[in-house]
């Protein structure tokens, strides 16, 4: 598994025995620490990527049956790339259909490149998507594939797509429309059953009182943590409720040593989100999905890409509200919370949870095998 070398994630791939070849810097540096992407510094951020890709996946692939290529798209161009130079076959994947052209849906605009709000058509908007891809990495991704003997690439995104992409999300939550001009395999989300135990003092929290709302927005920094944390615990309280705060990478924490809250780290959400009368997040594909498979209520607060998509989707479908914006208030987010916490929202979730596939890791497997010959 080729990825940015953060402890995370080397910790979660060391749990199931795969090595991880660390590529680039480190995600939550970039995502924590670093200026946000602008049109001055993404053409560089996708140089620097996209030769991450070229040298730390050409050593990785060799001897590879198959690739299966996702992430940024000049990470996946580079990835791609590097299993044609090689000869191997290769799969493109994404986590949310909003990269993939559909007449149904319009692209997401990159940072400092909108589109034209005279453009309303979805087919006209996805060609300026794909003169938008070419102008920011068109030239780093070529200048690294000559260097490797491939010839240049005249339309990036349909090079990363390709003819038969994989969408790996759930039907129910993200269902694709037919027609579209891609032949899309949704094989379902994309899931490794979490064993890992609950910490002995959140059970003991969890069994003491009345099920708490969860609190977290993984791995999105927040403008203002702390004024964040507040926010939620004030709204959440305001609810007659008890809550539980996940640290995650905008670090969270508690704002008083009062008992009715509970702050937690890295933890098992298949286990947690189970006995939360709520879950508040960012809006994140696996958050979203986790929640959903749980039957736990949704309150989104998206915050950037497809996070306004998921929150919509949330919200569509009755198992919780869509916060309007990224920075909520004490009463934004108690108007929010109080549709999740209905009885009406809590039985649509349980609903909705009966049907969301939990065969996705096996289709994808199965598909793979295929794949490889």
């Amino acid at each position: 598994m080729c990825a940015p070398p953060d402890e995370d994630f080397a910790q979660r791939l060391a749990g199931v025995g795969v090595p991880l070849v660390p590529v680039g810097r480190s995600a939550r540096a970039l995502t924590t620490g670093s200026p946000p992407p602008s049109p001055a510094n993404l053409p560089r951020r996708a140089a620097e990527l996209i030769a991450g890709q070229f040298e730390a996946v050409t050593a990785a692939a060799e001897g590879c049956d198959v690739l299966v290529a996702t992430g940024a798209m000049p990470a996946a161009a580079g990835a791609l790339s590097v299993a044609e130079k090689l000869g191997i076959p290769s799969v493109s994947v994404t986590f949310q259909q909003l990269t993939l052209p559909s007449p149904h849906h319009p692209p997401l605009a990159y940072p400092g490149r909108p589109f034209p709000p005279e453009v309303t058509d979805n087919r006209k908007l996805w060609d300026l998507d794909a003169r938008s891809i070419n102008a920011l990495f068109g030239a780093a991704l070529n200048t690294n594939r000559a260097s490797i003997g491939l010839s240049p690439v005249a339309n990036i995104r349909d090079y990363v797509i390709g003819d038969r992409p994989w969408l790996a999300t759930d039907p129910t939550l993200d269902p694709w429309q037919e027609p579209a001009d891609l032949d899309v395999v949704q094989t379902g989300a994309w899931f490794l059953p979490d064993e890992r135990p609950l910490p002995a003092e959140l059970v003991a929290f969890l069994d003491a009182g009345d099920p708490p709302v969860y609190v977290g927005f993984g791995s999105m920094p927040m403008r203002d943590s702390q004024d964040a944390a507040r926010v939620a615990i004030e709204a959440v309280r305001a609810q007659g409720r008890r809550v539980v705060v996940a640290s995650g990478w905008a670090d969270l924490a508690l704002i008083d040593d009062r008992d009715d809250c509970f702050a937690v780290g890295e933890v098992n959400q298949q286990a947690l989100f189970g006995r939360v009368a709520a879950v508040v997040h960012h809006g994140g594909a696996g958050t979203t999905t986790t929640a959903a498979r749980a039957g736990a209520p949704q309150v989104v607060v998206p915050q950037v890409a497809d996070q306004p998509y998921w929150a919509c989707r949330v919200a569509d479908l009755g198992i919780g509200a869509a916060h309007d914006g990224p920075a909520p208030t004490t009463e934004s987010l108690s108007a929010a919370l109080r549709t999740a916490l209905t009885p009406e929202t809590r039985a649509r979730a349980t609903a909705v949870a009966g049907t969301i596939r939990t065969d996705g890791t096996t289709v994808a497997a199965k598909l793979l095998l295929d794949a490889a010959g």
